[in-house]
């Protein structure tokens, strides 16, 4: 089993969530809300209006998201899921829990695996940068799911 964090669509509530309930691809178990405990850059780019997380540590905001607890099968379907490696790497990074449902009690930090932008336009580096994503959000830059692609 492992932790991982997922700040955009694949959170409650979000266009993608659906594949973290389906059994089919493995276990994820949602185990609070957190936030990464360095600032990255979070963005929302493409032609599809993707969030994105860019693995520039430092620069942006601590960035808001679930701490979910899946098993190897999960972990494999969502680096296929995210494009892992091409289009999203997976690393692990520290995040502070914010509210917890485990063991850990709020504000301890934990290593969770997170997707970020394998690669990424030099441009994203001028784009708004976001402490949490909501596709319904009001960026307005609407989430245009796979299915409709």
């Amino acid at each position: 089993m492992a932790h991982i964090f997922v700040y955009g669509t694949l959170k409650r509530g979000q266009p993608n969530h659906k594949v973290m309930l389906d059994q089919s691809h493995g276990s994820a178990a949602f185990q609070g809300r957190g936030c990464t405990v360095e600032s990255f850059p979070l963005v929302i780019a493409g032609e599809h209006n993707i969030p994105w997380l860019l693995h520039l540590p430092g620069k942006g905001h601590c960035v808001a998201g679930e701490i979910y607890k899946v098993d190897e099968q999960m972990l494999s379907f969502l680096d296929d899921f995210e494009g892992c490696p091409n289009m999203y790497q997976r690393t692990a990074l520290r995040v502070q829990v914010l509210e917890w449902e485990g063991a850990d009690d709020p504000g301890d930090s934990l290593r969770c695996f997170v997707y970020s932008a394998a690669t990424y336009a030099p441009e994203w580096l001028h784009l708004p940068y976001h402490k949490s994503y909501d596709s319904e959000g009001p960026h307005g830059l609407r989430y245009n799911p796979r299915e409709n692609r």
